[in-house]
C-alpha cells in the first residue's frame, strides 16, 4: 500500500540504493540505517510498518537486532524481513528463530520484489 514506511537497515550503499529505488517506485516511504544501533532506535521512533534487516551489518548483527527489536514492546509488532547474502543451508531456520518474519536473499530479484513487500506488509495488517 503506498505511503506505507519502510525501515531498511543496510551497510551495503550499492544494496541501500537499489532497495531504495524498488521501494520507492511502488510509493513507499523508506527511512534508512547504516548499521543496528541507528536501526533499532529509527524503529522505535518512526514506527515503519515493515523493516528490511540485512544481516551482516558491523558491529551488532542484523539477527541480535531482531532480536532487540522482538523484545521491545515498542518493536515486536513490526515484521522483520531477513536480507542477507549468505544464503547456506540453515541460515533462513536462524533467522526465523531470531524472529524474522521472512527472508529474502541477495541479489534481490528486483521482478518479484514489489510483490514480496506487499504480501509481507498484508501479513502485518492481517
Amino acid at each position: 500500500m503506498p505511503g506505507q514506511r519502510i525501515l531498511v537497515i543496510e551497510d551495503n550503499p550499492l544494496n541501500l540504493e537499489l532497495v531504495r529505488a524498488l521501494l520507492e517506485a511502488q510509493g513507499y516511504e523508506v527511512i534508512e540505517s547504516e548499521n543496528a544501533e541507528d536501526g533499532i532506535e529509527r524503529a522505535r521512533t518512526e514506527h515503519p510498518q515493515l523493516i528490511f534487516m540485512d544481516l551482516s551489518l558491523p558491529g551488532t548483527d542484523g539477527l541480535a537486532a531482531t532480536q532487540l527489536l522482538k523484545a521491545d514492546a515498542a518493536t515486536r509488532h513490526i515484521p522483520v524481513v531477513a536480507l542477507t547474502a549468505h544464503a547456506m543451508k540453515g541460515d533462513d531456520e536462524r533467522a526465523r528463530q531470531a524472529g524474522c518474519d521472512g527472508y529474502m536473499t541477495k541479489p534481490i530479484d528486483t521482478r518479484s520484489f514489489p510483490a514480496a513487500v506487499a504480501r509481507f506488509l498484508e501479513r502485518e495488517q492481517g
